[in-house]
């Protein structure tokens, strides 16, 4: 299956999601957050560093479970980094 390459937009989407989990993960090692969401330290990796910038959403639930954060508050906390002209996440 060939993939669309991914605008700039979901690229930055992407980033910033890295960047909040990066935040909330805090002292806590990969290894752990990733084992305890059910996925791979490398998949905490990629999506981390914008390699994998659209997780799928189970991906996203789980971590943010294994880091203790509801859905909603995991959209509030990325909406919050998007820059004023970028579109809304959901878009």
């Amino acid at each position: 299956m060939v993939r669309n390459p991914l605008t700039p937009e979901e690229r930055r989407r992407g980033e910033r999601l890295g960047e909040l989990l990066r935040e909330a993960r805090g002292g806590r090692s990969m290894v752990s957050v990733a084992a305890s969401a059910g996925i791979s330290a490398e998949t905490l990796r990629k999506i981390e560093t914008g390699r994998a910038p659209t997780p799928a959403f189970f991906t996203v639930a789980a971590l943010a479970g294994a880091l203790g954060m509801s859905m909603d508050e995991l959209l509030t906390r990325c909406a919050a980094l998007r820059e004023p002209d970028e579109l809304p996440l959901l878009a």
